[in-house]
């Protein structure tokens, strides 16, 4: 089964890492982390958690290869960031998870997508970290239930066995 790329994210909108986890443990799914240096932490914590395989090459891709990884992913899971978009942009369905800005404007382009959003305004849940309103510093995504995020995984698979079933 080809690899899933999850990721991305800065700041304040990186998935934590107990949501990212649930959201992985599938059978015959292998999950593929990305992301920056600074990330390096959570991911450890995700793969120290996961129950089902993980590759995690956060901190470790130069751009062009990271690309080349999410061209080759049956999905990208992460937050609103340049590897959400630079997935897109390879050609994988995207669930882009956004908390303060808006996917109409934001969201990714060109693929088969689903961006689950908290409801807005949002009822902040870490004052003493949220720093509105710069959504890299605002923790809205934070709110995003995992059933919201699983369901939107199902769709985008689901949708995707369809293009397959459809193409044989």
């Amino acid at each position: 089964m080809r690899e899933r790329a999850s990721g991305g994210g800065n700041g304040n909108r990186s998935v934590l890492p107990w949501r990212s986890t649930s959201s992985r443990d599938r059978p015959g799914w292998t999950s593929c982390l990305v992301g920056g240096p600074g990330e390096r932490a959570s991911a450890e914590r995700i793969v120290a958690k996961a129950a089902s395989p993980v590759v995690n090459v956060v901190g470790a891709l130069s751009l062009a290869t990271l690309l080349a990884v999410l061209g080759q992913a049956r999905l990208f899971l992460g937050s609103e960031s340049g590897p959400m978009h630079m997935a897109a942009a390879a050609g994988a369905p995207v669930v882009g998870l956004f908390g303060l800005t808006d996917p109409a404007v934001w969201g990714p382009v060109g693929v088969v997508s689903v961006t689950p959003r908290p409801s807005m305004p949002c009822k902040c849940i870490a004052t003493d970290l949220c720093r509105r309103p710069d959504p890299s510093k605002a923790c809205c995504v934070w709110r995003l239930e995992v059933k919201a995020v699983v369901d939107a995984v199902r769709a985008i698979l689901s949708h995707a066995v369809k293009d397959v079933e459809h193409a044989l």
